[in-house]
């Protein structure tokens, strides 16, 4: 244990000391308050508090995690004598109670010569009080579903979850929902998941809402911008994620599991809202809770008796109207409810798409034409903090890839020569993985991966930079190597020797998982592409020896 230095404890005396004040500080777990914190974290972090005794105000609160430890409570403490919440001001106590024995006995060690007495009661009022307004703020809220609709909205969901539409609809095919009750006259419903990221059903309440946010969404917006229009939306959403498991606790993908992969037992129904003045709701009350259930019972049956006609290439004007059962109690036990496609709505939103791609595209044109010189080495395929890799897989685990539909295949009829397939691992969270994957196929495939020499004139320093060629010309580069260091040497030419009994195959994975338990070790599930490739020589690309320069914007 260590007392403050000396400079920190004259300038903490120069700030004045008020006779007979009293805080009030205590460490208490957040359990309590789970239903505020996301689940994952639930019991993990706990609050660190001092209250103003005399005044009756929170001086200084940090939440921090149950493993740090007690220098976390003088930090706090420290902060409420020099920077207090307002309307405090600076100010020191004259004396501090704890009720942990523990505490109290490391703040008597650090605090010392502070001339502040510490004190060790049983209870504390002021902080025993808050957190008990904390717990019944907590406790009122009401519950996500009402009990009436829980049983009949997640059996709604789950029935559309297992018909999967968003294989067959894209975010911009637009269906109408009318149901003319309850206030509600029209939804219009779009399905998310065919981009395998998000899966659920968004139900808006207003045409406005809808085009608004796509505009927005399509725009080069700032991420503040974006969050203000998502906000902006007028909708009812109903959305899926993972049921949690003590076996996948350890296996915590900031991006979460692909739901894609998991059995409808695994599946949890997610139902909320959004609107301007009251943001993200996530819960409903038995008047929308009947609404939401009606739309989606209808949504689910027109897209059992239509699915054929979905999935033709472009949206067919189709119409269909369904009696719905009612599960509450009502005058009426059944509800009449139309669904309609809306393809010229569909049309504009996917011209919306097409047009933000074909600008893309024509600023990569212009990019190219000022550049005098035609070779351009792309730096943007790989994302920052990448796990990256080199090594082999085995022919089995090449076969089980090869066949295992969730991972996008590229067939170069590799033979299998050596012990296994030389392969570059690209690690990266699920999202941008499948943004890598589509770029690539969006290039014609990856043609071949080379290594090339490159060096920094101003440092000297020489590098083995990686680089992956597509069918199409572009060179990306995907690794900057340091040209001497052992472990690279050792990787590089372990990946030669492989390469020569390969017959010069060699492959690009590209997994998810950077940052959970299998970061640098990908297990198969993590796996989302495989493409073979040639590997190529550097003088065949002939590019010399790159140099490492600055950019000025």
């Amino acid at each position: 244990m260590s007392i403050l230095p000396q400079t920190t404890q004259r300038r903490l005396k120069k700030i004045p000391q008020i006779p007979g004040v009293v805080w009030e500080g205590d460490r208490r777990s957040l359990l309590g308050l789970k239903t505020s914190m996301e689940p994952e974290h639930e019991g993990a972090e706990e609050c660190v508090i001092w209250v103003d005794g005399s005044e009756g105000f929170v001086r200084a609160m940090d939440v921090v995690s149950v493993d740090a430890g007690p220098e976390a409570i003088v930090r706090t403490f420290l902060r409420a004598i020099e920077t207090p919440h307002r309307p405090a001001k600076p100010a020191r106590p004259q004396k501090i109670v704890v009720r942990n024995k523990e505490i109290h006995f490391f703040l008597r060690g650090v605090l010392q010569n502070l001339d502040i007495d510490i004190e060790l009661i049983p209870e504390l009022p002021l902080i025993d009080e808050l957190f008990r307004g904390f717990e019944e703020m907590n406790h009122s809220r009401p519950p996500a579903l009402p009990e009436t609709q829980e049983a009949a909205l997640k059996k709604t969901a789950l029935e559309i979850w297992q018909e999967a539409p968003w294989y067959v609809l894209a975010d911009y095919d637009i269906l109408s929902i009318k149901i003319n009750q309850w206030g509600v006259d029209t939804l219009y419903a779009c399905v998310m998941g065919m981009l395998g990221q998000e899966y659920g059903v968004i139900l808006y309440r207003s045409l406005d809402s809808l085009k608004q946010f796509r505009l927005a969404a399509l725009e080069k917006k700032s991420l503040e911008q974006l969050e203000k229009a998502f906000l902006s939306q007028d909708c009812w959403f109903l959305s899926y994620e993972a049921i949690e498991t003590s076996e996948s606790d350890d296996d915590d993908d900031d991006e979460g599991v692909d739901l894609s992969n998991l059995d409808v037992s695994q599946i949890r129904p997610v139902f909320g809202s959004v609107h301007p003045y009251e943001g993200i709701r996530p819960y409903l009350d038995e008047e929308e809770a009947i609404a939401v259930n009606v739309a989606l019972q209808s949504l689910y049956r027109f897209f059992r008796n239509t699915q054929a006609e979905l999935a033709e290439e472009t949206l067919q004007p189709i119409s269909k109207r369904f009696r719905i059962s009612l599960t509450s109690e009502s005058d009426q036990e059944t509800i009449s409810t139309t669904v309609t496609t809306l393809p010229e709505l569909s049309g504009e939103f996917l011209a919306m798409v097409e047009q933000v791609e074909d600008d893309d595209d024509d600023d990569d044109f212009d990019d190219d034409d000022d550049d005098e010189n035609s070779f351009s080495l792309k730096e943007d395929l790989i994302p920052d903090n990448s796990f990256l890799s080199l090594g082999m897989i085995s022919w089995e685990m090449h076969e089980q890839i090869r066949t295992r539909p969730q991972i996008y295949y590229q067939n170069q009829n590799c033979p299998q020569k050596g012990d296994g397939l030389p392969i570059i691992m690209v690690q990266t969270s699920r999202p941008k993985a499948k943004e890598i994957i589509q770029r690539i196929k969006e290039g014609g495939g990856l043609k071949a991966i080379c290594f090339n020499p490159g060096e920094d004139p101003f440092t000297d320093a020489t590098y083995d930079l990686g680089i992956l060629q597509l069918n199409n010309g572009d060179l990306y580069l995907f690794g900057e190597f340091i040209g001497d260091d052992p472990e690279h040497m050792k990787a590089r030419k372990n990946w030669e020797n492989r390469s020569q009994k390969s017959k010069g195959y060699c492959g690009l994975i590209i997994a998810m998982g950077v940052t959970g338990s299998s970061r640098g070790n990908p297990q198969l599930s993590d796996m989302l592409g495989l493409f073979e490739a040639q590997v190529m020589k550097s003088k065949d690309l002939d590019l010399g020896v790159l140099q490492l320069l600055p950019h000025f914007d």
